[in-house]
């Protein structure tokens, strides 16, 4: 039996995941104190210009149980219940965030060796309904997802995708932005040994006929250091650093110059990660 296809908003992420994973122009902190009878414990705080906000999350397995609870510095406080196996290949999510009464959201997902499927729903009386499906296998799959507001009566999103995945590339297409948009994406394996790999993105947008682009590489200097570029067709030059200074513990420094911005001075961000 073959591997099944992954779910629809995989398509594309290995791209998207080297030109924009881990970038952070911030100043942010983050604690992880995992424990081994099932609980765990995270906080994290982000500096934003003068604005600070935090959090701090909770995480408890039991079984085929997953709870997880946020607060964070606005006095909110986010739940979500996970439940896989409730019928064989499935997952059901719970999920809504206090005071808010209208966030309740009830998320199903079911695995087949030849489908993914996704659905969500709010738990209110004008619901957002969420549809995502793909088909194939894990080396080529093609999908859609699909949302519509019931309060308005209309599509909130419509996109499709079609991906092929090997061990030393993956390509994608996405007709995105309810079909005004086509997005390409390509990331190629050049040294296994050393995990470097490079990148390309583009996106068509057809009613204004403008085209733009980001490309970017990543390579692994040693065990723990890790260096990742970025550049795009509007100037915009990214570089990132991140090094595991200890089992599980990163820090990543990020740097971003826009020639075009009024403040032409650099982007600078700080992430630390600590995981005793």
């Amino acid at each position: 039996m073959g591997s099944p296809p992954a779910p629809f908003s995989d398509i594309g992420k290995k791209a998207r995941d080297l030109l924009t994973k881990d970038y952070n122009f911030d100043h942010k902190f983050t604690l992880s104190l995992p424990n081994s009878n099932g609980m765990g414990l995270t906080a994290t705080g982000l500096k934003r210009d003068q604005i600070f906000i935090g959090d701090i999350s909770s995480l408890y397995k039991s079984g085929k149980t997953t709870v997880d609870v946020k607060i964070d510095t606005y006095s909110n406080v986010s739940t979500k219940v996970t439940v896989t196996d409730i019928l064989p290949t499935t997952k059901a999510t719970f999920s809504f965030r206090i005071p808010d009464h209208k966030s309740g959201k009830l998320d199903l997902q079911y695995f087949h060796p030849h489908a993914a499927i996704d659905s969500s729903i709010g738990l209110h009386p004008s619901p957002l309904l969420e549809f995502s499906a793909a088909i194939g296998s894990k080396n080529f799959s093609l999908g859609g997802d699909v949302g519509f507001d019931t309060t308005s009566a209309s599509f909130t999103k419509y996109n499709a995708g079609i991906s092929l995945n090997k061990p030393d590339f993956s390509a994608a297409l996405i007709l995105t932005d309810r079909g005004r948009a086509l997005k390409a994406s390509y990331i190629h394996s050049l040294d296994p040994l050393n995990e470097t790999m490079v990148a390309a993105e583009m996106t068509h947008r057809f009613s204004t006929l403008e085209n733009s682009f980001t490309i970017g590489s990543s390579h692994v200097l040693d065990p723990v250091t890790l260096i990742k570029t970025r550049f795009s067709d509007k100037g915009k030059a990214a570089m990132l650093y991140q090094r595991e200074w200890r089992p599980k513990s990163l820090v990543t420094l990020s740097a971003e110059y826009d020639p075009k911005a009024i403040d032409s001075s650099p982007k600078l961000g700080l992430a630390i990660a600590l995981k005793p």
